[in-house]
Parts: structure tokens; C-alpha cells; sequence
């Protein structure tokens, strides 16, 4: 392991040390910060000539901002010397827009990796991608991995039968990812109808599956950003008499007004991982935060030895 370096941007430095925590190693000293002018400015502090570099910034909000500061790490890497270099980016963002669904729109998820690749990046570690297609969209290695696990073991460990469950996926887009969680939690599949008429706005319509009523109601998503989709997802599931309902997503982004909606929504509970920080102004007693530092870790210990990736799950 002497070979591995594990460097941090300002994303989610906490989540980087505990990755370094989990391997037993130290996190590489780098210095980031901006010029007057706002310009990123970064150096790496220590030898990284030959070196396996894994590079820990989730682009999350302030996107352009992280987004910035990791090409800038990858390319000082890259004129370091160092042998291969790792984006470990456990939230991409600019996701969204991962197709033209219609005229005179941008490729946003394209350009992004577009970008990466020709930092100098060698290949790109991340979590539960907005659509899985992104994978494609680079022409380095991706490997993609699933926080699916870390969530299913907390609702493992609440001791709900089969009888009590429902998993409902908030849209059609999620059903594959439901089914996931329910072969593995037991229980019935619903899914929501969600209509989309902008950027902004979704509208709940009906609840296909089932049944709902009196049963203990599990929404799996991959990110909550102003929480309005899920918010109205579980007001519809409430509508129909479910008993509970906990809301399991990866990415919290927590935007905008999702501390207020998820305040007044028929929610119990809410986990997210620790994939992205969770502000300081959307924390709630609701919200309960899962690490997913040691998967990362895991994956990260696999890369550097040329190991399976999918044999983390397999175990």
C-alpha cells in the first residue's frame, strides 16, 4: 500500500478521512484554496511521482466550484508524475441532463466526463450515477458502485417483517432500484406515477401496485435536491394508509427548500449516506446519515491491487 495516495478537495474532506481511517492510511497533504480574483489555485505537498492517486471530491453544490477544483487536482497530479490517477466522486453532478429530450439542450452529463478525461483523469470511481448510461459517456474506466447495501442494512436492522413492507419507487425511472431493494427486504412493490410539466414541477398522480394500506412504506431514490418529488410521493402513499414511511436515498443534496418540505411531509424518518456533507442549515431530527466510507475504501484497496469491483457485492 505504500504506493497509494488518497488526496482530498474541499467537497467532503470528512468523508476522505474516513476512507483513510479505514485503510490505515494517512490523506495526502495538498493546499487548495482561490486567488484574489476567485481563481482555484492547488498544490500537491508531497511526492506523488509514480504513485497510484485516488482523488476524493464528490461534485456537489457549489458544483461549478468542486467541479473546477478537481480537474485543477487531477491535472497537478498528472504533471507530478503520478502513474494512474483516480477521480473518486461519490456524487456526480451535472447528471440531470444525461440526453437531448428536446431541441437545442446540452449533453451536460457528456461534457462533464468530457472534461475529466481530458484532465488527465485514468479512471473514475462513483456511486449510484443519476442514469446508469453515464458510465458510457467516458472513455476511461468507470466503476460504478451501489450504496443499495448501507441502506438495506439499516432497514434490516428495524425489524420489519415481510408482511409490514411496502418499497415503493417515487417514479418509473427508480422501479429497477426498488426491485433491488425488495428482493433483498422482502415485502410488496408499489410505484408512484409522476407526471413532469417543467424543470421544476412534478405532480403524483396514482400508486400502480401494492398494497399500500397499513403497511410500513419504503421510498428508495438515488438524491433528494428540493425534495418536492418525494415529498409528493409520500403524501400520495399516506393518502392510500400506509402505517410509516422512511425515505432511503444516496445523495442528499437538500437544496432550496427541502429542510422546509421534508419538515411538513408525512415522512418518519429519512437516510441518506455521507456521499455529499449534509449542511449545516438542512439538518433535521429526521434525517439520519449512513457512511458509506468503508465500501469506498473497499473498492479503493480492490483498484490499487487489480482486484473484482463486483466481488464487493458478491460478498
Amino acid at each position: 500500500m505504500r504506493e497509494l495516495k488518497i488526496f482530498s478537495g474541499q467537497a467532503n474532506p470528512q468523508l476522505a478521512q474516513d476512507i483513510c481511517d479505514s485503510l490505515h492510511l494517512p490523506l495526502g497533504e495538498i493546499t487548495l484554496g482561490k486567488f484574489p480574483d476567485s481563481e482555484n489555485y492547488c498544490k500537491i505537498e508531497e511526492d506523488v511521482r509514480g504513485r497510484d492517486v485516488f482523488l476524493v471530491q464528490p461534485t456537489s453544490p457549489p458544483v461549478n466550484d468542486n467541479l473546477m477544483e478537481l480537474l485543477i487536482m487531477i491535472d497537478s497530479c498528472k504533471r507530478a508524475s503520478a502513474a494512474r490517477i483516480t477521480a473518486v466522486m461519490p456524487y456526480f453532478g451535472y447528471a440531470r441532463q444525461d440526453r437531448k429530450d428536446e431541441g437545442r439542450t446540452p449533453i451536460t452529463a457528456k461534457l462533464v466526463a468530457n472534461l475529466i478525461t481530458r484532465a488527465g483523469a485514468d479512471r473514475v470511481l462513483t456511486m449510484d450515477l443519476h442514469a446508469a448510461q453515464i458510465q458510457g459517456f467516458f472513455d476511461v474506466p468507470v466503476d460504478h458502485l451501489y450504496a443499495g447495501p448501507v441502506l438495506n442494512k439499516h432497514f434490516l436492522e428495524m425489524g420489519l417483517t415481510e408482511d409490514d413492507i411496502v418499497v415503493v419507487s417515487p417514479d418509473e425511472g427508480s422501479i429497477k432500484r426498488a426491485i433491488g431493494h425488495m428482493k433483498r427486504l422482502g415485502g410488496k412493490l408499489a410505484i408512484v406515477d409522476k407526471r413532469r410539466s417543467d424543470a421544476l414541477r412534478t405532480k403524483q398522480e396514482n400508486i400502480i401496485g401494492g398494497p399500500v394500506a397499513g403497511r410500513v412504506a419504503l421510498l428508495f431514490d438515488d438524491m433528494i435536491s428540493t425534495a418536492g418529488s418525494i415529498c409528493g410521493a409520500a403524501a400520495l402513499v399516506k393518502g392510500e394508509g400506509a402505517r410509516e414511511i422512511h425515505v432511503a436515498v444516496t445523495h442528499g443534496v437538500l437544496c432550496g427548500p427541502a429542510r422546509q418540505n421534508l419538515e411538513r411531509a408525512p415522512i418518519d424518518s429519512i437516510v441518506i449516506t455521507d456521499s455529499i456533507p449534509l449542511a449545516a442549515d438542512q439538518q433535521s431530527s429526521k434525517i439520519k446519515v449512513q457512511t458509506v466510507a468503508p465500501l469506498l475504501a473497499e473498492a479503493i484497496k480492490r483498484t490499487h491491487h487489480d482486484q473484482s469491483i463486483s466481488g464487493i457485492f458478491d460478498d
